[in-house]
């Protein structure tokens, strides 16, 4: 029989331990943050009928037309792996009537697909965090939003590497009219622009703003100004929220060109951005949504939310915390023989209980200095030892496996109480 050899599919990839550890971190990072605003989690299906998507993000999105994963299901009905999850939480909240009564603030983080061409921190499959808030139409909603994130960052240690760009798009009113001029200014111009900005000029022409070649670019240079086309009230409330961060003291960058991918964004939109991860410079965004909560069939209120892409995110952590400690274990616990055990199970579930640590057991057979390989291996700052000596004496030897300082034999009570305070120290 000829062995299979199945690789990973291209655009997924395995996440092993130190990987996830640090995937793990971001998003508990997030996690803390949400929950002290006060957001809920919510959990959403990771497959929607495909015309959520459709409707939802714009049918001349970049996500719809050319990255999303769609196919009919066994049931006959179209359905549609998530490429993002802001239309899944108003599904949810439309489904549920939790506008009813409430304005909530909602948190979600899980996996999103999209066909794209992958590269560093762009994957088919990967991880977002989102939070929505809905029922506020006022600017403060916003900044509250961009505030989270913000902290986020600074827990994270990589807001040095990242800036924040703030635009407002203006009503769907405002863009029409926009989009209009934009087209008849660029037309003359089509043979200048790039292959996907004479694409998009017929589908989706904002989008040739935020294009990453120079010649478009140049294009642009006398292009119609966007703030131009937007209204006294977008403005405003623009105005309002520039205002609210300066008193936050949180930095930002007004940018004329920012836009947003899909078409249900409204009014003022915001990303985070870097250079340090290649073309893939956009690590967060977001910005008010008014209008996809009627279209999705629910009350006519206002909504705002961001999506956080945590593999991007990863990068940066990893280059600015190369400190981060991501070892599966910090104790190790040795019994000298299979009669011992019994015994060192229970030294290992009290360690877990009284000091929080990571405490992993050793299983199968073998020589002491084979054992203590494994410790190491493990990455484990010290090994807990266990002979027929300290079982007569319900005590327990701790070595160092990562200093030079002499071991001890402790009774069990106080061993835990060593461990905390060397933790502390």
């Amino acid at each position: 029989m000829t062995r299979a050899n199945f690789r990973v599919l291209r655009g997924m990839r395995d996440i092993t331990y130190a990987d996830a550890a640090r995937l793990t971190c971001i998003e508990d990072v997030f996690a803390k943050q949400l929950t002290s605003f006060g957001f809920e989690e919510i959990r959403l299906p990771v497959m929607e009928a495909a015309e959520l998507f459709n409707r939802g993000l714009g049918q001349a999105t970049d996500a719809v037309m050319k990255e999303m994963y769609e196919f009919r299901d066994r049931d006959g009905e179209q359905v549609a792996l998530r490429p993002e999850g802001t239309a899944s939480c108003v599904r949810a909240v439309v489904n549920n009537n939790l506008c009813r009564e409430d304005r909530p603030r909602f948190w979600y983080n899980g996996l999103m697909f999209r066909h794209e061409r992958p590269q560093a921190g762009r994957y088919r499959q990967f991880h977002q965090v989102g939070a929505e808030i809905f029922g506020f139409e006022s600017a403060d909603a916003d900044v509250e939003l961009i505030a989270i994130a913000d902290a986020v960052f600074k827990d994270l240690r990589i807001d040095s590497s990242i800036e924040f760009e703030i635009n407002t798009i203006g009503s769907a009113a405002n863009r029409a009219a926009y989009r209009s001029a934009l087209v008849d200014y660029l037309e003359p111009f089509r043979s200048d622009l790039d292959e996907d900005s004479q694409n998009r000029l017929s589908t989706n022409p904002l989008r040739i703003l935020d294009s990453k070649h120079d010649k478009t670019q140049e294009v642009l240079e006398e292009a119609p100004d966007l703030l131009d086309y937007v209204d006294a009230d977008s403005r405003g409330n623009y105005e309002l929220a520039l205002a609210m961060l300066d008193e936050l003291d949180i930095g930002y960058r007004c940018n004329k060109r920012l836009v947003r991918g899909f078409d249900y964004y409204t009014g003022i939109v915001f990303e985070w951005k870097t250079d340090a991860i290649g073309s893939q410079d956009a690590i967060c965004a977001g910005g008010r949504y008014d209008g996809l909560v009627p279209m999705l069939g629910g009350a006519d209120v206002g909504a705002v939310g961001f999506a956080a892409g945590i593999e991007r995110i990863a990068l940066l952590h990893e280059s600015a915390n190369t400190d981060f400690d991501y070892r599966s274990s910090d104790v190790y616990v040795i019994p000298f023989d299979e009669g011992l055990r019994g015994y060192a199970n229970t030294v290992a579930a009290t360690l877990r209980a009284q000091t929080g640590l990571r405490v992993r057991m050793h299983l199968g057979a073998g020589k002491l200095r084979a054992k203590l390989r494994w410790a190491d291996r493990s990455g484990a700052a010290w090994a807990v030892l266990v002979g027929e000596d300290e079982k007569s004496r319900n005590e327990a030897t701790l070595k160092w496996l990562r200093t030079d300082d002499e071991q001890l034999s402790l009774p069990v009570s106080e061993l835990s109480q060593k461990l905390i305070q060397i933790r502390r120290n």
